[in-house]
């Protein structure tokens, strides 16, 4: 009897030990799965950006409007570029017009993007908003794969194009008062956007 009882004593750490495991692996995928959802804005997003537009300027598909459609658990920002004249697609950086975002101390941002040719991104400033004359880096085509790409906020990557003009501001004036990522070209292209973080950035959801 006094050795049942020995063995039971060094059976319970273990079955606690075991039932805590189990435990653990019940509970860390819901955890997950939770920190997933809240990652993303209850409206449709990609990462936590709820304003992708198609602005009417350039023959484009769709023509105006949101760009964001469901793909698998995400979404994703698709539109096409028809004719050899410039297109925009606008993308606003706190998710309303009105709105701004500080990225001066910001290294660059991350995206995840398809093109069949290459574009141009500009970034636009709340108090320059209007007209081409914009700082602008390359997005280069991708031959339709789809692939992530960091785009540096060093001036040096940044340019202008004498077609649009020449911005009268810095690049990191713009930086300062960010209001929106606004995407051009001038050819046909097929664009698939997955992806685009900012460093040290989270846009708020609305």
């Amino acid at each position: 009897m006094r050795l049942a009882s020995k063995q039971n004593r060094k059976r319970v750490p273990v079955i606690g030990i075991i039932a805590a495991l189990l435990m653990l692996g019940l509970t860390a995928p819901a955890a997950q799965a939770t920190s997933e959802r809240n990652c993303e804005c209850a409206t449709p997003s990609i990462d936590r950006l709820q304003q992708w537009i198609a602005s009417g300027e350039g023959t484009t598909v769709p023509a105006t409007g949101s760009l964001l459609v469901r793909e698998g658990k995400r979404y994703a920002a698709k539109v096409e570029f028809l004719n050899v004249e410039w297109h925009v697609v606008v993308v606003w950086l706190a998710n309303q017009f009105e709105a701004q975002a500080d990225l001066g101390k910001s290294r660059g941002f991350w995206m995840t993007y398809s093109a069949t040719d290459d574009l141009y991104v500009q970034l636009r400033p709340a108090s320059h908003w209007s007209g081409g004359d914009k700082w602008l880096t390359l997005v280069p085509s991708t031959g339709g794969k789809l692939v992530r790409k960091f785009f540096s906020f060093s001036p040096k990557a940044w340019t202008t194009l004498p077609e649009l003009g020449t911005p009268s501001y810095s690049f990191a004036s713009a930086l300062r008062e960010a209001r929106g990522f606004v995407f051009v070209g001038k050819t046909p292209n097929k664009l698939d956007f997955r992806g685009l973080s900012i460093d040290g950035y989270q846009p708020p959801c609305l």
